[in-house]
């Protein structure tokens, strides 16, 4: 489903400011595979995110998506393939509009431009079906606009909308980060059951290590813009956050004592 081959990427190159941010990385998802991401601070999650989301182009390496090489598409062309859900919840929808008009865009995302305009009755049944799914009240507002939505709602539609297309992989980049502890319990919850639901292929950066071990089929950590723990199955299931501090110290050159370095952003 999901191929990279051998990328890199370095920030204000031949600078005093260099930044290795990927360095010759190689990784393979398979069709529905749910992958948690972490590492410490400046470890090069998000730069892996955004070099798939075509944020910025690659110094070198291939991305490829279901066989069709994306490396050279602008992440405008990208959509058709990836759906993403960033940290802030004010990024993922139009404020000034209405929940139906942000799923009518979202439902038309990566498609071609019509004369077509308008919401159709048996579209704006489907986005109560799929509210309703939520379980947060939002089936019955509909015309609310998206500004007045808790920062918790308007992420769990922002994620529903990304998913709505049953996009071939799925992005999430620290998508619970902001909110807070309850509301975002919820909305990991939500996430795992649309993931599970709709065989989505996906790619979760998460800040908090004992998240990254519940969800999820597979648990990578990266270091220094290189993946150096790849877990899944038993293995995964049976780990603990000491025994992922414990492994960080045996394989990175950087110490840990506790897990705070690992839970930042």
């Amino acid at each position: 489903m999901l191929k990279i081959e051998h990328i890199s990427k370095t920030f204000n190159p031949r600078t005093v400011n260099e930044k290795k941010a990927l360095s010759d990385l190689s990784l393979s998802l398979e069709d529905g595979e749910f992958v948690t991401v972490i590492g410490s601070n400046g470890a090069g999650k998000s730069t892996l995110l955004n070099a798939i989301a075509g944020t910025w182009p690659l110094d070198e390496g291939k991305i490829i998506i279901d066989g069709t090489d994306i490396t050279s598409l602008p992440d405008y062309k990208r959509a058709k393939f990836i759906g993403r859900v960033f940290q802030d919840p004010l990024m993922g929808t139009a404020a000034d509009m209405w929940i139906e008009e942000n799923m009518a865009l979202a439902l038309r995302r990566g498609q071609k431009r019509t004369l077509a305009q308008g919401i159709t009755s048996a579209q704006r049944e489907q986005f109560r079906v799929l509210l309703k799914d939520l379980d947060l009240q939002l089936e019955e507002r509909l015309s609310t606009k998206a500004g007045l939505l808790s920062g918790g709602q308007r992420q769990a539609l922002t994620l529903l909308m990304a998913s709505m297309n049953h996009p071939q992989l799925l992005l999430l980049d620290e998508h619970t980060a902001a909110l807070d502890p309850r509301t975002a319990k919820k909305v990991l919850t939500i996430t795992d059951k649309l993931v599970r639901e709709n065989n989505l292929t996906t790619l979760m950066i998460t800040h908090n290590m004992q998240d990254a071990i519940d969800y999820g089929d597979r648990l990578i950590m990266m270091n220094d813009g290189m993946i150096i723990l790849d877990i899944k199955g038993e293995e995964k299931k049976n780990t603990t956050r000491e025994e992922l501090i414990s492994r960080f110290n045996d394989l990175s050159e950087e110490k840990l004592n506790s897990d705070n370095l690992l839970l930042t952003s």
